[in-house]
């Protein structure tokens, strides 16, 4: 009756994300300018041109326009998925629901030198052994930051994608031998190749004299960097993503692959498929191999967001 219990708590879990729980407000859209959502450098374009009639667009107009996008909203996805190993006999012990809770705010607009601009992040990622007895946490890791950002704009004042440059931390607040924490420095980057297609990119560099002795090789297991590839259809329905992260061995590499359906224009909730496969998914266990399916629901951000 216990494991019934904890499936049905699984499954309300899911209704409830089928409602409109917004991490924006909807009525504005999000990291838009108060207009329904559409490609974000065609919306700027469009708005200054009412302003200034037809007098050309300065990248200046650009930036001021990126500027007035939410200051505050969703960072990476925000997701309550469950799922089963695929390589291994499924017990207590190895079905689990992960879920990840990622956020942002912008601090200043990019009025600094080489117009950029201050932001902060927060990323919680939990392992939650929901279907053993006591449903205890496996391990939930924390992931602070605070860094620069810039718009990249083109020669013809289109909006192309950002840079980011961080200071880091992840641990999973344990202690002793369950100890896992490290601080780096990254380096990221999302580049639109047009209003279906980016690709994003991570390299970081471990401050080493901060990591903890309990995970002295944990980019041996985790890489040095990554990157993805996100694709939506044009019905606006279906969003594709594959994150690649190599590790020394480029043969073995860390892979994600996920795929959400919009379960309704109106909100931004998507059904949510996650299969991974690699190490360095969970800190407390990062040389443990992962083949893993989950599925759940899923909060995005928007598709044009300059995050």
């Amino acid at each position: 009756m216990k494991h019934i219990s904890k499936t049905i708590f699984v499954l309300l879990a899911f209704f409830l994300c089928l409602f409109d729980i917004n991490g924006q407000d909807k009525q504005q859209g999000v990291d838009t300018i108060a207009e329904p959502p559409k490609r974000i450098d065609l919306l700027i374009r469009e708005r200054v041109q009412k302003e200034r009639s037809s007098l050309d667009i300065s990248e200046d107009d650009v930036r001021s326009k990126l500027d007035s996008t939410h200051s505050f909203g969703i960072l990476k996805e925000n997701y309550f998925i469950t799922g089963n190993p695929l390589n291994k006999p499924i017990n207590v012990d190895n079905a689990d629901v992960k879920y990840q809770i990622s956020f942002r705010q912008r601090l200043t607009n990019s009025y600094l030198p080489f117009n950029t601009f201050v932001f902060i992040s927060y990323t919680q990622k939990s392992f939650w052994n929901i279907y053993k007895k006591s449903s205890p946490f496996r391990d939930t890791n924390f992931n602070p930051g605070i860094g620069f950002g810039r718009y990249l704009i083109s020669d013809d004042n289109n909006y192309m994608g950002s840079v980011f440059l961080q200071l880091e931390h992840e641990s999973n607040g344990k202690d002793s031998l369950n100890s896992r924490s490290w601080d780096f420095a990254s380096l990221s980057g999302k580049y639109y190749f047009n209003d279906r297609l980016f690709l994003r990119a991570k390299v970081w560099l471990p401050l080493v004299l901060l990591m903890d002795d309990t995970n002295t090789d944990l980019l041996t297991y985790k890489g040095y960097g990554n990157f993805s590839v996100d694709y939506r259809t044009k019905n606006e329905r279906w969003w594709f993503n594959a994150n690649i992260t190599p590790r020394r061995n480029v043969i073995t590499m860390n892979t994600t692959l996920s795929a959400a359906f919009q379960v309704s224009k109106k909100f931004n909730q998507y059904l949510f498929f996650e299969l991974y496969n690699g190490r360095g998914d969970s800190l407390l266990e990062y040389k443990n191999y992962d083949l893993k399916l989950r599925v759940g629901m899923c909060i995005k951000p928007d598709f044009f967001s300059v995050f």
